[in-house]
């Protein structure tokens, strides 16, 4: 939630006059301008999306008020022609404000639709398999209205097929590309460098330099349409377009800086960024965020505040034994830790990164007033379940206003990504 603007015009772009595209409540929904296009409109969606986390083939829908309901629903598909029985299949559910008492009975109810048409037209029935399906359904419930869904991606559209080493607590693939589409970075030399001083795993300059070098984010990964009987017949025009994906690929336009305080962290990340592709695009250094010196005179921070271990000076071992005994990037040991962190931090910044835009995803909706910094923008994006802001500062010298200790910080107004 959060981004469906930001799907919606990565939508339009990936798909161009294809189909029309427009958001609804935590996804958009592409109307492909002709029947036969549907097929290309999946293979260009789960090959090219950076901010969707599956690409859904709604097969059916109807008014509901018991499990009888979804059963016929689901009857009415003619199975026969997206699997075989010697495939096999799993039924995910979904819900909002449901009447249903039992969503693993609607499940069920799914399911023995199914096997029961697949029965009729070929005697034997599919099996369940809930780890790698041939066939995930996806059920979505709401007061009213059942939709059924075909889910063409298998693994979550964030898992690119790079990421092996993580850390603790990795920021995911498709919110890194949230935060760069709101900040309108594209790697266009307009846009300037950017600087993830505290990289983890490399999330996020991993994802700016596959941008900056146009590489698909679905070039290294299966999909489950490509297991699908109604694609079998348009795997030749899949091919191709994953091969015109592959020759695309360009030299990056800005640079791309990233690092960490831990060499551990920072030594994930080179691999990772070996494994995308990208190890030659990014300049990795291991070095303190709060000393770091700007690597060039203007550009883009781009900042996921991490916890625990990261945020300790190097040679500070009591700090790094008591990050070892916590939970990653969970939380810093008491408020006034984070606070003195984030203050050093912004004093470093006015420093020695006058001219630069920083960008800060937080769930600290205090953060300006603990950095004691005016953002100029806030954007509401999630962390999952969390409610997080990304927070843009426009750096400038000077010294920074003084807070009062009893005063609290002045909120700005929400603002959405539209």
């Amino acid at each position: 939630m959060g981004v469906e603007p930001l799907l919606e015009s990565e939508a339009a772009r990936i798909l161009g006059e294809r189909a029309r595209v427009q958001a609804g409540r935590g996804g958009v929904e592409v109307l492909p301008r002709q029947s036969q296009g549907m097929a290309e409109c999946v293979f260009l969606l789960n090959l090219e999306s950076r901010l969707a986390q599956r690409v859904l083939w709604r097969v059916a829908q109807r008014i509901y008020r018991h499990e009888d309901d979804i059963y016929a629903m689901a009857r009415q598909v003619d199975w026969s022609a997206w699997i075989t029985p010697r495939q096999t299949l799993r039924v995910d559910v979904t819900a909002r404000r449901s009447p249903l008492r039992s969503l693993n009975f609607a499940s069920l109810r799914v399911k023995d639709a199914v096997c029961d048409v697949l029965r009729d037209k070929a005697g034997e029935r599919p099996s369940v398999d809930t780890q790698r399906p041939d066939l995930s359904l996806v059920l979505h419930l709401d007061e009213l209205q059942a939709l059924l869904y075909v889910d063409t991606s298998g693994e979550a559209l964030f898992k690119r097929g790079w990421r092996e080493d993580t850390g603790e607590a990795p920021l995911k693939e498709t919110l890194a590309a949230a935060m760069l589409a709101a900040a309108d970075w594209q790697g266009r030399p307009e846009d300037g460098p950017l600087l993830d001083p505290c990289c983890g795993a490399g999330t996020i300059p991993i994802e700016a330099a596959q941008i900056a070098c146009d590489i698909a984010p679905g070039l290294q990964r299966r999909f489950a349409f490509e297991r699908l009987l109604p694609f079998r017949a348009h795997l030749a025009s899949w091919q191709s377009i994953r091969e015109a994906a592959r020759q695309r690929r360009h030299p990056p336009r800005v640079q791309i800086f990233a690092g960490d305080v831990s060499f551990r962290m920072t030594d994930f990340a080179t691999r990772n960024a070996e494994r995308a592709g990208v190890r030659d695009v990014i300049e990795f250094k291991t070095a303190d965020a709060l000393q770091r010196p700007a690597p060039v005179e203007r550009g883009v921070l781009m900042f996921n505040p991490p916890y625990g271990e990261r945020i300790d000076p190097k040679g500070s071992g009591s700090s790094h034994a008591r990050a070892e005994q916590r939970a990653g990037r969970e939380d810093f040991e008491d408020r006034e830790e984070a606070g003195a962190f984030f203050l050093r931090l912004s004093a470093h910044w006015k420093r020695q990164y006058s001219g630069w835009t920083a960008w800060v995803l937080s769930p600290d909706m205090k953060l300006p007033g603990a950095m004691r910094l005016k953002e100029t923008r806030r954007v509401v994006l999630f962390n999952g379940p969390i409610e997080c802001r990304l927070f843009r500062f426009d750096m400038v010298a000077g010294a920074m206003k003084p807070v009062r200790s009893d005063a609290p910080a002045e909120p700005a107004p929400d603002q959405s990504v539209d």
